[in-house]
């Protein structure tokens, strides 16, 4: 299994070869720019959801970085998902049996 098969057919079928980490931060960052364009408040919420920290955010979205804040803050939820994919490897949890 390649380690970005997870992503979404419609972002994969915009690249003409298998995607690659870069590939996939320009599309999260992509994505970001428009929330930062049209639903600030939403973005805020989702990076909430995923637990990034909020002064990691202050930061990126602070005048002078090198990045645009598009990219930093798609940085951040690369970083965090490839935490969260890291952690779950290490703690897997059995199913719940007999659960309805």
């Amino acid at each position: 299994m390649d380690k970005l098969d997870f992503l979404p057919e419609d972002w994969t079928s915009q690249l003409e070869r298998s995607p690659d980490e870069h590939d996939l931060l320009m599309l999260i960052a992509e994505r970001t720019q428009w929330m930062l364009d049209h639903d600030k408040d939403l973005l805020l919420s989702y990076l909430y959801r995923l637990d990034i920290a909020e002064s990691a955010i202050d930061k990126a979205l602070m005048p002078g970085n090198p990045d645009s804040a598009a990219v930093a803050i798609a940085k951040l939820i690369l970083q965090r998902q490839k935490e969260r994919m890291e952690s779950k490897k290490k703690y897997k949890v059995d199913p719940i049996e007999d659960w309805d």
